[in-house]
């Protein structure tokens, strides 16, 4: 028998188990194993192993998935520095980067390799179809320009397949696989700024080289990215494009298959079905599909050919997740740019303070895009509202609601921006001051009139709204705050005209939501926008020349010290939004505290200062990007138990830990309690990222070893969150 060690979804500190096999199996090979009293799939991380137990106790693999092909070696190093660098299982890292169909204990579907398609020399002898077929004709002169496949030409005709298979019966069509798609020029020509920065990371082609492309809203980075990937298409490579989030892609799918209609492209995110998905990975695994677009796992898709990442609005927290496997997107992106000798383009009009340093420090190449993309586009006017002594209707201001009244007689487009869904955020009685609390989380539920519901945001409880107060039976509550859907219900009743539409969580649930909205602010159907921060980044809306933003301060409140930079970098977006065409953009933020330097650098659209300002702090107190932090939570039934875990722990290990490590805590989250347990956390914090993880080591071990049944423990490697 053959020993292998084998990597499956288990909570094992080193996360490979050994079994035997017949015959030695390649590392990379889907198997189906027993473990306890199931049948689980598992990866084969090595084989010839020499076992360290009695192999009478070794259990034989079950099942060979032979005909898949198997998971390359440089996808088995990315998930080795993952687990390693995040302190987490092997076995489970592997688990969380597979598809759902690469998971399962039964053969995954392979996808056939693409056909094109193109006209041979008797299909040009033949009469394009008359002009009044136009979807006819577009598809024939598809096939004569060029060699697309499938997916392109249903694009242009639903019959295509049909149509195809009827011309390649007459012997007019030619299949074949293509290496490298035929691309078309493109119709966009850069400005000076964006050759420059185009033609420097195409200059580092097949060489790491990481750029932060820093450019102004509107200043047309895709358009950069598009030309870098174009080259890298053309050769024959792949592209990894990394996107924050799911809401992005439908506008920029769509400026994909304009610009690439003839590149097979996979498309990975976590609203994808979870068979389509698998085959995606799947095709890019294969090195079918040439560019892939996907959210922050996609950056565990294994690529043979990778020739550039491109990770777009690189700054966004979106990029990092924040249970089970605590892995940040972009930071990996990087690492997979350096073991695939590629070059890596991080984006964003207001990037991470720590890719900012990066720059500065010569980690990163640093390329500007200093103007608008649309030449009589300009940098929208920023007006900063002391609201302290101004009486508001329902959260705005008189000045803002003649703003918005003034830009729909003169046919504007406006959005009304405020990062809180529901109709208010909180319902009280006026009589004895009870207000309506999550039963299992310490945050008050939110009212959504419409559905006639208090909702908590955190694990999703929900109740039908009381008709009296639990306390006193007073059945006059009143809703405190407002949410986008207050904000909208104001304006219908102060603008009853004007055709209003909201967009957040609630508003965009299905599927073809998106498009539907993109398709009627295209036809000029919608006059004012009122959402969330889904529409605060990456959208391109032409009309839209006037943003509002309401109650801008209430991040600034918080304790987590990264929170003025998130503000600035989510007021710098959506202003960002306003007068990217002809139109000038105008931009009024109400705020309370007008004096706090986060405004002030806003309406100077000047990201150099705030950052500067800004790193100068972090500086002072050694924050990141000059020291480095992990986290350890515990959480458990009641606060009391998770601290003393904690407390327990902190005074064992505080004689290993190097003189570089300082502990902080341990103390309860903000959020303490949630989904009816309570939290607490203890930070780990050193200038020396080394000594760091030794500490996080030595934690780990004395976590495993102090084990309680009532309590779960996590440890979070450059936490984005505290």
């Amino acid at each position: 028998m053959i020993y292998h060690h084998i990597a499956i979804n288990v909570p094992l500190a080193g996360g490979l188990l050994t079994y035997s096999h017949p015959e030695a199996l390649p590392a990379g090979t889907r198997v189906a194993v027993p473990f306890t009293n199931k049948t689980v799939a598992g990866i084969v991380w090595q084989s010839g192993v020499t076992p360290t137990v009695d192999t009478r106790k070794i259990l034989p693999v079950h099942t060979v998935f032979a005909h898949e092909a198997p998971l390359p070696e440089s996808w088995r190093r990315l998930l080795e520095f993952t687990a390693r660098y995040y302190h987490y299982p092997l076995g489970q890292a592997v688990a969380a980067a597979l598809p759902q169909g690469l998971k399962e204990i039964r053969p995954a579907a392979q996808p056939e390799p693409p056909q094109f398609y193109t006209l041979n020399a008797t299909g040009r002898q033949q009469t394009a179809p008359p002009a009044h077929h136009r979807k006819k004709q577009a598809l024939w002169q598809a096939l004569q320009s060029g060699s697309p496949a499938m997916p392109a030409l249903k694009q242009l005709h639903p019959q295509a397949p049909k149509l195809v298979e009827t011309w390649a019966a007459q012997g007019w069509i030619s299949r074949h696989s293509a290496a490298a798609p035929v691309l078309q020029p493109s119709e966009h020509h850069l400005n000076p700024d964006q050759q420059a920065a185009a033609a420097a990371v195409s200059a580092a082609s097949g060489s790491f080289r990481p750029f932060l492309l820093y450019g102004i809203t509107g200043s047309g980075k895709t358009e950069v990215y598009f030309d870098v990937m174009a080259k890298v298409l053309a050769a024959g490579q792949q592209v990894l494009f990394l996107l924050p989030e799911i809401n992005l892609t439908p506008q920029l799918l769509k400026r994909v298959q304009a610009r690439f209609a003839d590149v097979p492209t996979a498309v990975l995110h976590s609203q994808t079905a979870a068979g389509a998905r698998t085959q995606d990975y799947l095709r890019a695994r294969l090195g079918q599909a040439k560019l892939i677009i996907g959210t922050r796992l996609a950056v565990f898709t294994p690529l043979p050919d990778l020739g550039l990442i491109v990770v777009d609005e690189e700054h966004d927290t979106s990029f990092k997740q924040e249970n089970e496997l605590r892995y940040h997107a972009r930071d990996l992106a990087v690492w997979r740019a350096q073991q695939a000798a590629c070059p890596i383009i991080l984006g964003s009009a207001t990037p991470s303070l720590e890719s900012w340093h990066k720059a500065h420090s010569g980690a990163y190449m640093l390329l500007e895009l200093s103007r608008r993309a649309h030449t009589a586009a300009q940098l929208p006017q920023v007006q900063i509202l002391d609201i302290r002594r101004l009486k508001l209707d329902n959260g705005f201001s008189t000045p803002a609601l003649k703003l918005l009244h003034d830009n729909f007689r003169q046919g504007g487009l406006s959005l009304v921006y405020l990062n809180r869904r529901g109709f208010a955020p909180a319902l009280f009685c006026s009589d004895c001051g009870h207000t309506f609390g999550c039963p299992r989380c310490s945050a008050k539920m939110v009212l959504h009139q419409r559905a006639r519901q208090l909702r908590c945001h955190h694990c999703d409880y929900r109740q039908a709204i009381p008709r009296q107060c639990p306390d006193c039976g007073n059945q006059d509550l009143t809703a405190v705050g407002h949410g986008t859907q207050r904000v909208e219900e104001t304006l219908r009743q102060a603008l009853p005209q004007a055709r209003i539409e909201r967009v957040d969580r609630d508003s965009t649930a299905n599927k073809n939501d998106w498009a539907n909205l993109y398709r009627r602010i295209s036809e000029h159907s919608i006059d004012i926008l009122v959402g969330t921060q889904m529409l605060a980044k990456g959208h391109d809306f032409a009309r839209l020349n006037l943003v509002l933003v309401l109650n801008a301060d209430g991040s600034l409140y918080s304790a987590d010290f990264r929170a003025p930079e998130r503000l600035f970098a989510e007021l710098m977006q959506v202003s960002g939004r306003a007068g990217r065409a002809e139109s000038a953009g105008r931009v009024l933020i109400q705020t309370q505290l007008p004096d706090h330097p986060v405004f002030a650098a806003v309406q100077m659209q000047d990201y150099r200062r705030f950052a500067d300002e800004a790193l100068a702090e972090r500086r002072l107190f050694a924050m990141p990007p000059y020291g480095f932090q992990a986290a350890i939570r515990a959480d458990a039934p009641d606060i009391g138990t998770a601290l003393q875990f904690l407390h327990d722990i902190k005074a064992e290990v505080a004689e290993q830990l190097p003189d570089t490590v300082s502990q902080m805590g341990p103390a309860p989250m903000l959020m303490v309690r949630l989904a009816e347990r309570e939290r607490a956390q203890l930070f780990l914090e050193s200038p020396d990222r080394r000594a760091l993880h030794q500490a996080v080591a030595q934690w780990l071990r004395l976590l495993q070893h102090h084990s309680h049944h009532k309590v779960r423990w996590s440890v979070d490697i450059d936490p984005q969150e505290v």
